[in-house]
């Protein structure tokens, strides 16, 4: 059985890997663009791969925005809980952020107060699904300000389907070097106003080296644009766009578009 001690203390593990070990995919994906880059491109490119290292090898955060810790919870129907599990993740968020340790980052939206440990209402914000199965899958995904800031939602009408390219586009075009590209796109298409935003997000939990050829034809079409790594120019403004569509009202078109910077940080963990 899962207890409340072992899900407070993988919540500090995966957010410490999070926050110092890039996935190999990222990673990789960061390695060929350096391949490609040339002048002050492939000396950004060589930066953040010197700062990746130096990350894994200190043990210390890559970037200082340590983000606001969004939490992607799979829980088979088989498991038996005998205790609060968001609770027990806001205490593993705690403990994390007095160890690891992590900025804290959690304000009240408009007093600006901040309590020190990345935790409020709302937030680390935590998304559950029941699944089958007899385990627990716990995914973290810290979200830093510069590149939700950039992030965009728009309400399309059914008739602007070729419209949504335009959108994607522009939203990165728009968002200029503030995201700390190379980035990876998140988009949602279809669903509610607020469940496009959610599959955007989620979008960016998958590995970048698996895209679709609508993702790769949308990759190569934001490359074009020349915003390049730092916003400095060149040839890798993203390093990938992931998808995620959802059926949605018969007269709406929801589109959202959440944007991440270079530093993809994901970490997961299965608990039974």
């Amino acid at each position: 059985m899962v207890s409340r001690e072992e899900v407070i203390e993988v919540v500090v593990d995966l957010l410490r890997k999070a926050h110092t070990e890039l996935p190999e995919d990222v990673v990789n994906a960061l390695k060929n663009a350096y391949e490609r880059e040339e002048g002050i491109a492939r000396s950004i490119i060589k930066a953040i791969l010197d700062n990746i290292s130096a990350s894994k090898n200190l043990g210390v955060p890559m970037c200082q925005d340590t983000g606001i810790p969004v939490v992607f919870v799979e829980i088979g129907r088989e498991v038996d809980l005998n205790f609060d599990l968001k609770e027990a993740i806001r205490e593993g968020v705690k403990k994390a952020t007095k160890e690891v340790p992590l900025r804290p980052n959690a304000v009240h939206p408009l007093t600006r107060k901040n309590p020190g440990t990345n935790v409020g209402s709302h937030i680390p914000q935590i998304n559950i699904d029941l699944v089958e199965g007899d385990a627990i899958k716990l995914t973290i995904m810290p979200k830093g300000a510069g590149s939700e800031n950039v992030s965009s939602l728009k309400m399309l009408l059914p008739s602007q389907v070729d419209q949504i390219e335009r959108f994607i586009i522009e939203t990165v075009k728009n968002a200029k070097g503030k995201p700390c590209p190379p980035i990876i796109v998140g988009v949602g298409i279809g669903s509610t106003f607020d469940g496009c935003a959610k599959l955007a997000k989620k979008a960016l939990l998958r590995r970048i080296d698996e895209m679709s050829k609508f993702e790769l034809e949308l990759l190569e079409k934001i490359n074009r644009l020349g915003i390049g790594p730092s916003g400095l120019g060149g040839r890798t403004t993203a390093l990938a766009v992931l998808v995620e569509m959802g059926y949605c009202h018969t007269a709406s078109l929801p589109v959202a578009v959440n944007i991440q910077c270079w530093a993809n940080r994901r970490a997961s963990a299965v608990l039974r």
